[in-house]
């Protein structure tokens, strides 16, 4: 959530326009996808907090690449940084499907989201006074540190929370995952579980749509925020983290929603509408600047950022148990190739236009479309099922 906020110095550095951020946010997309496609054995040998843990080294690694001046290195660095967030979500579902009570699991999971944007909001506010006061190396070393107290602190809970519910041997170990790694079967493989309910290929393909938006949100708020609203690099961050806190608030907020009414997806339908006018209101009326800004900000985290943890419950409540962790690491798969894309088609369209406010629009229609071919085909099968009954 730090690269963001630290693409206009990061991209300076390097002699490069600061919407040249989305192509670094891209390749840590990548790495993400990286994991998703072909780290299922390895999820498999090491355990879910295992998996975090190691996950969290590959960052850091990372994160001390990008603090090197040479443009490739960083770049690799980019790549680690993304295939260490791989874990979080496949990791994550597999310990809470275990864990969470079934009235509760959305809230749950949708708490465990929360932290995502909590994480987000916190860079938000010490990302620039970090840079201003000790400069940008000394922020990168910072968050490396950081990420590696967070490895210490989980590990008195690994045994636990790595061994299956009831029992306290360590899940069987895959001599294989090394090898699995680069497999093109093991990434065909792993996008065939999404066949196993009928829910989850319009699952996906509205997960793939949101993580479009909140990838172009999350790459380019801060930029946009400084080069057409003037805002300084401080005044940026406050205005992610206010869309990040609010983000939080909504993801919880969302699956205690959801906990109550049921029909998660028609939930994340109209959502992604609302989520979409939000974004227009944000062009619109944050043009004010100031607190309209803020405000605005507020509401897209709400909305199109704070949808996360219903859609990462709905897989796993719809997944067949044993395959939780890969049909979790499949649909967030998908999320993250529009991740990438999204960034790049941001970044190549501010560039042939010149307009951000033309980039943001085509981001939100895009959502819009998705969530109401959702809405239309839920309701389509809604009214099918009472024919037949």
């Amino acid at each position: 959530m730090a690269l963001p906020l630290l693409g206009p110095p990061l991209m300076a550095r390097s002699g490069l326009s600061p919407e040249s951020i989305g192509y670094v946010s891209a390749l840590t997309s990548g790495g993400i996808s990286w994991f998703l496609a072909c780290g299922g054995p390895m999820l498999g040998h090491f355990g879910a907090v295992r998996s975090l843990q190691i996950g969290l080294a590959c960052m850091a690694a990372g994160l001390l690449l990008m603090a090197q001046p040479v443009g490739l290195v960083a770049l690799l660095g980019a790549l680690a940084i993304g295939f260490g967030c791989g874990p979080n979500t496949p990791a994550g579902s597999q310990i809470l499907i275990r864990t969470a009570p079934a009235r509760h699991r959305t809230l749950i999971f949708s708490i465990k989201q929360a932290g995502v944007p909590l994480g987000g909001a916190l860079a938000g506010l010490a990302i620039a006074p970090l840079v201003q006061h000790h400069g940008l190396q000394a922020a990168l070393w910072t968050i490396t540190g950081v990420t590696l107290v967070s490895i210490l602190l989980v590990q008195p809970f690994r045994r636990r929370l790595d061994a299956p519910a009831g029992t306290t041997p360590a899940p069987a170990p895959t001599a294989s995952w090394g090898r699995a790694l680069f497999s093109p079967r093991v990434f065909a493989r792993s996008l065939g579980v999404l066949r196993s309910h009928p829910s989850l290929p319009l699952l996906t393909a509205l997960g793939a749509s949101y993580s479009t938006m909140q990838a172009c949100l999350m790459a380019f708020t801060a930029t946009y925020a400084i080069t057409r609203h003037g805002a300084t690099l401080a005044e940026a961050g406050g205005i992610v983290a206010v869309m990040q806190f609010s983000s939080m608030i909504g993801r919880v907020l969302m699956g205690w929603v959801a906990d109550r009414r049921g029909r998660a997806l028609r939930h994340l339908a109209l959502q992604a509408l609302a989520s979409a006018a939000a974004v227009a209101l944000l062009l619109v009326a944050g043009g004010a600047g100031g607190l309209a800004l803020y405000a605005c900000a507020a509401l897209v985290g709400f909305t199109a950022i704070g949808w996360n943890g219903v859609h990462i419950a709905e897989l796993a409540r719809v997944a067949p148990l044993p395959l939780v962790s890969d049909v979790t690491s499949a649909a967030s798969l998908f999320g993250f190739l529009g991740s990438i894309t999204g960034p790049l088609a941001f970044a190549w369209l501010v560039g042939w236009s010149g307009s951000y406010e033309l980039a943001f629009l085509a981001a939100a229609l895009q959502l819009a479309l998705f969530g109401a071919i959702s809405f239309l085909v839920l309701r389509r099968d809604t009214t099918a099922k009472g024919d037949d009954r």
